[in-house]
């Protein structure tokens, strides 16, 4: 592939790359940034490189996610040996909220609190599906498991999140 055609792929997908970076990466704004930075410049300088054997936006989020990985354990070895503090949780102004409608509301918090206390894996899966209109297939190729366990993944998260959120909508509702 060109270097042209290239940039103008990562400038097409850019918002759900860093969405996607912003998932891989636990909520932290720094370390997204970070990580599309580092993936976009191994991607431009050929060292990581499109095969042509998945869909490049697939492809793409499978480079996202292994480098955010790699930095994720960077750090918590980091944070073991020099006991450094844990960046706080953050989400960038500029991003807006899967559904802005809701912002503010008590409805999206209990959302928001919802989906954060599903496991990883999960979490991951219902991202790649809902916001970034990925098949289960890709998102098995994304998160390199098996697309059986996409699919046990993916129903289990809405299960769950279905029943975490009915649960604090009834909570809130009854004044607890």
């Amino acid at each position: 592939m060109e270097p042209a055609e290239l940039e103008e792929r990562l400038k097409t997908l850019h918002a759900e790359s860093f969405s996607w970076a912003l998932t891989c990466c636990a909520g932290n704004v720094a370390d997204a940034e970070d990580v599309l930075q580092t993936v976009y410049l191994h991607i431009l300088q050929g060292k990581a490189r499109f095969g042509g054997h998945a869909e490049f936006k697939t492809w793409l989020f499978s480079v996202i996610r292994n480098r955010a990985a790699k930095e994720m354990r960077r750090q918590m070895v980091r944070r073991i040996f020099l006991l450094r503090p844990e960046r706080a949780r953050t989400f960038p102004q500029s991003v807006p909220l899967p559904d802005a409608s809701l912002e503010g509301t008590e409805q999206e918090d209990a959302f928001e609190q919802a989906i954060d206390a599903l496991p990883s894996r999960q979490r991951e899966v219902l991202h790649l599906v809902f916001y970034d209109d990925l098949t289960l297939d890709a998102a098995a190729q994304v998160m390199g498991i098996s697309p059986g366990a996409a699919r046990q993944h993916y129903e289990r998260g809405k299960k769950k999140l279905r029943r975490d959120f009915q649960e604090r909508k009834t909570a809130h509702e009854q004044g607890r």
